[in-house]
């Protein structure tokens, strides 16, 4: 076999597919192994580079692969998809890969350490165990107001509802057998929900970026410890726009012919990370609103041009912006240049 320059393995459960070619761009490999064979064969093949479509399980085996002595990249799909040739199968997506990772403007994502997926697997399980809450909790206002019984919005009505509906003796036996079950089931999750929420807080306290982030206005323990885990290396970012526009929060760009049309953000990148951005500008700009102290003329000027909604994404713009700039110097917030008013969110 010649010696192969670059390899790229289009991944799956239990079938993996090879394409490699050598320095004049000829294939010389073409092989689909199984999940048990890919250790023994890296380990006789000589040091080359290799590169994976970017997902959970390709940092597992980055960092295998890495040990054995090869060269890993990753690569995001959505920059392999182009390359891709007509027909959707293992081999022309290998191949396709294979052709995206030689070219020289593309862009890799980080390989993660196992501490690194360990942490993002803390924030998956805080995330799950929100949405099971809120499932239960509006089963619980759904059945309650079928026998009339409503409260007000908040999970903090809905012990005092469960007490309420555990009182009333009108209910027939059966119903307050089943609101029981559902009131222990809410109990066992806002106990595990506390458990995981410590664990995060402190993560979060014992990480001197968390901390550092969290001083900016609008960010929180949640929101710092999301930038600081799900962020790649930030100075592999130009600037702060970038690195926005990594986070999906800059406006499409559909210019021609010397027009330039500039639509709505793209919702690129991580939607729970910039979720939580938005919704930290949010709160923000409601405390501004309200005449909180030390708005910022920029914001005022803002919220007199725009509605609310739209100057929370700007503002959550302009946060992302200034993490990266924290990210990268490892200076502290200055709050003379303040964003807004001093108010943190999740």
């Amino acid at each position: 076999m010649d010696t192969i320059a670059r390899i790229f393995i289009d991944t799956s459960k239990s079938v993996f597919q090879l394409h490699g070619v050598n320095a004049a761009e000829e294939v010389v490999l073409r092989r689909q192994l199984s999940r048990g064979q890919m250790e023994a064969f890296f380990t006789k093949l000589a040091p080359t580079v290799i590169a994976m479509e970017a997902c959970g399980a390709s940092h597992h085996w980055a960092r295998v692969l890495r040990a054995l002595g090869h060269e890993v990249k990753l690569i995001a799909p959505q920059l392999v998809k182009p390359y891709v040739k007509r027909g959707k199968n293992d081999t022309n997506d290998a191949a396709g890969g294979c052709e995206a990772m030689s070219r020289p403007t593309m862009r890799f994502v980080p390989v993660k350490t196992a501490e690194e997926q360990a942490a993002l697997m803390l924030v998956g399980v805080r995330e799950s165990i929100v949405r099971e809450r809120t499932q239960l909790a509006n089963t619980i206002r759904g059945y309650a107001a079928e026998f009339g019984a409503v409260a007000a919005k908040g999970l903090c009505k809905v012990e005092p509802l469960l007490a309420r509906l555990a009182a009333d003796q009108t209910l027939p036996s059966l119903a307050q057998e089943m609101f029981a079950q559902l009131g222990q089931a809410y109990d066992q999750v806002q106990a595990r929900f506390k458990e995981v929420d410590a664990k995060l807080l402190a993560w979060h306290r014992s990480h001197r970026v968390s901390r550092l982030l969290a001083q900016i206005p609008g960010v929180g323990p949640i929101g710092a410890s999301l930038l600081v885990m799900k962020a790649p290396d930030p100075k592999a970012f130009r600037s702060g726009r970038d690195f926005s526009a990594w986070l999906g929060l800059t406006p499409k760009d559909h210019s021609t012919a010397g027009k330039v049309r500039l639509g709505v953000i793209t919702k690129a990148g991580d939607e729970a990370l910039r979720a939580v951005l938005v919704s930290g500008a949010t709160s923000v700009i409601k405390q501004a609103m309200r005449g909180g102290k030390g708005v910022s003329p920029w914001l005022i000027a803002l919220l007199k041009r725009k509605e609310p909604k739209l100057a929370a994404v700007a503002l959550a713009n302009k946060i992302a912006r200034i993490a990266w700039k924290m990210m990268v110097s490892g200076a502290p917030y200055d709050a003379t240049r303040s964003i807004g008013v001093a108010a943190t969110a999740a």
